[in-house]
């Protein structure tokens, strides 16, 4: 299946393997144990498709699903139609909008929750419990004031781990004692925590629904690759050029880079406007015919080098840039970021595929 843009002429091809996203999905679910897993599918699904993503979740037994924007939440539903949950991270703005697409927004501040249960709808919505992270969410402090909610369905009531993606912090306990005090308030309440690194804290931090993002995705828990965990992006570049230097010219910009030995370069359709970030230039790498090789020199807005002395290589030959040779983990570190960031940087001029 293709999707945008449908351009014979593209130099870079991102496939997202829809296989390796139910493998994920379904390794979460076992992790979870009893608790519902919903996916978090914000920024365009991490960047590979939101639409595409939560469809195939759906049709495979996903039920509730995450969005940060209320604009994200109604394309969502439209791709989705009636019937899954959708939930909106921002908050509440306009509850008639989200009364129009059937999206339940998460409460964050006494503010949104009086204008909750002030709207003239009944919505159905979650409640965001700030234990730490001091970003979004009502603060422990605070719940005393909240207005009694009457017969406002609270679906939910959750938090977000500080730490999750650092397994040995004494932060996490620390949460998961503070939230099991909190939700004792709300009886009855499905209740959440655990994000993608939760699922691998222990089933203490499941509770009744987890939301995972970058695992679903590709992504490691504690930002490293685990063999648990499938690639779901392959990010591969056209070959435009090949050619040979001698020892002592330079490639790219600035002339960073010098060769020390006479090479064969080749020079790629990506760059850092398609979303390869500029910092991966210094330590970078892709995989040709199987083989890792690194980046010659800088990272330009539309084009890379790669070395690839003694190898067959020929123009229109795709090289990985990211994949199951190419770790997203990997890529990240090199890049000087998380995997976060690499996936939601893939630039809409580069096609997309779904396999």
């Amino acid at each position: 299946m293709l999707t945008r843009p449908s351009d014979a002429t593209a130099t870079a091809r991102l496939d997202i393997d829809l296989s390796a996203l139910l493998h994920n999905y379904q390794t979460l679910r076992q992790r979870a144990g009893t608790a519902e897993v919903a996916p978090v599918v914000k920024a365009d699904g991490y960047g590979l498709g939101a639409g595409p993503i939560a469809g195939h979740l759906a049709r495979n037994g996903a039920r509730t699903f995450f969005v940060a924007r209320l604009s994200e939440g109604v394309d969502l539903r439209k791709a989705l139609g009636a019937g899954p949950v959708i939930y909106v991270l921002d908050g509440l703005s306009d509850p008639s909008v989200f009364s129009a697409h059937d999206l339940r927004p998460v409460i964050n501040t006494a503010e949104q929750y009086q204008r909750w249960i002030s709207a003239p709808d009944t919505l159905a919505a979650a409640l965001h419990i700030d234990t730490g992270m001091n970003r979004l969410g009502v603060r422990a402090g605070d719940l005393d004031a909240l207005p009694a909610r009457g017969r406002r369905p609270l679906t939910l009531v959750m938090s977000h781990l500080v730490c999750g993606d650092e397994p040995n912090s004494p932060i996490n306990p620390q949460q998961l004692t503070a939230f099991r005090q909190i939700i004792e308030r709300f009886p009855g309440v499905p209740r959440s925590l655990a994000n993608s690194g939760g699922h691998f804290l222990g089933p203490d931090y499941a509770f009744d629904l987890t939301r995972p993002g970058i695992s679903l995705y590709g992504g490691g828990p504690f930002g490293k690759t685990v063999p648990d965990i499938r690639q779901v992006a392959t990010l591969k570049a056209q070959v435009l050029q090949v050619g040979p230097i001698d020892a002592g010219e330079t490639v790219g910009y600035g002339a960073s880079f010098k060769a020390r030995n006479p090479m064969w370069i080749a020079t790629l359709g990506i760059g850092y406007a398609d979303g390869l970030m500029r910092s991966f230039g210094a330590y970078g790498f892709a995989t040709v015919n199987g083989e890792r090789r690194h980046l010659a020199g800088r990272i330009s807005m539309d084009l890379c080098c790669l070395d690839v002395t003694d190898l067959d290589v020929a123009v229109g030959d795709l090289v990985e840039i990211l994949g199951p040779a190419q770790p997203v983990d990997e890529v990240a570190h090199a890049s000087s970021t998380i995997s976060y960031e690499i996936l939601t940087r893939i630039a809409p001029r580069v096609e997309r595929h779904y396999i």
